[in-house]
């Protein structure tokens, strides 16, 4: 049985396969070009990156590859609008939101024809995204890394979002394997979005220490914590972890980062963030989904993409 492409928008993906877009310099040019040079969609997430940055990494992933390039933007950001702008301004292929929704997100594609993918965690949000001008969404359920919009399994509610509009729906949370993203399809999704395991890839912009907390963390390991954004995150426990859920760790009244509309400045979640991707995997905030635990090497995203669709191929043929 062949492959399914993934198609919405004006796009047309070889693989159903989504890199998700994570923030804070984990997914940047080099991982994300990686990704569409091998077929997928490549995301760059924006979220955590000044402007300027922004658009030099959107450019540095234009040259290295002629495959789809999109973006991730947190719409609880302060800087969402000027990030959309951007968007508009460097013809990226597809913006994806999360960590939030937004109404005023679908003018800008629809006048730029750029497609719109929200990250939305139940039927409601789906329907009325489709209703707004969404291409396509992303269900993601509570098995995600990062922030998290539900505590429901994905199972629970992909079913009824299929079901409920006729836009594409791409599926994210836990799928660790092409067996996982075989099952997705047959389930009806119309192709999956992968965080974590593109973390341990050798072209995702994270430290080898933070690579290496990946393959050493047990099921155990991976807890969910508070985050000022004001939704709960999944994370790999480590000290800094702890002291936030047992309320040891000094606020963060003291932050003069303005990244968040709104913040509770429990923690600062960007210096928490910078650390761990910088190497400092006991003092920051190491986000991994609830499946990362299954990962066990580093490969490079070639080698990863390559054995995803010979699994996905496999058990499709079986099904």
């Amino acid at each position: 049985m062949k492959i399914p492409e993934l198609k919405f928008g004006n796009l047309v993906s070889r693989l159903p396969i989504i890199q998700g877009g994570m923030a804070v310099r984990v997914s940047t040019s080099q991982l994300a070009a990686a990704v569409a040079e091998a077929g997928g969609i490549g995301l760059i997430g924006t979220s955590g990156m000044e402007i300027n940055e922004q658009r030099e990494e959107i450019r540095k992933a234009r040259e290295k590859t002629d495959g789809i390039i999109g973006i991730n933007v947190m719409v609880a950001v302060r800087n969402f609008t000027e990030t959309l702008k951007l968007a508009v301004e460097e013809a990226v292929d597809l913006i994806v939101a999360g960590a939030g929704f937004s109404r005023d997100i679908f003018k800008y594609g629809k006048d730029a024809n750029i497609p719109i993918v929200p990250i939305v965690s139940s039927k409601k949000l789906a329907v009325i995204s489709e209703k707004l001008g969404a291409s396509a969404v992303v269900v993601e359920g509570k098995e995600a890394g990062g922030h998290l919009g539900t505590d429901k399994p994905l199972d629970k509610i992909l079913d009824s979002i299929v079901k409920a509009v006729k836009i594409p729906v791409i599926a994210a949370g836990g799928i660790k394997d092409g067996f996982d993203i075989a099952e997705i399809l047959n389930k009806g999704a119309s192709g999956v979005q992968m965080g974590s395991r593109f973390v341990a890839t050798e072209e995702s912009n994270v430290s080898s220490k933070f690579k290496q907390l990946y393959i050493d963390s047990g099921p155990e390991d991976i807890v969910l914590v508070e985050s000022p954004v004001g939704l709960p995150g999944r994370a790999i426990k480590n000290k800094f972890v702890e002291q936030i859920n047992d309320g040891s760790f000094p606020d963060a009244s003291w932050c003069k980062h303005l990244c968040l509309k709104k913040c509770s400045r429990k923690y600062c979640i960007i210096e928490a963030l910078i650390a761990a991707q910088q190497g400092d995997v006991e003092n920051g905030l190491v986000f991994a989904g609830e499946t990362a635990s299954f990962i066990k090497e580093v490969l490079s995203v070639r080698e990863l993409m390559s054995r995803l669709k010979e699994e996905l191929h496999s058990r499709l043929i079986k099904l």
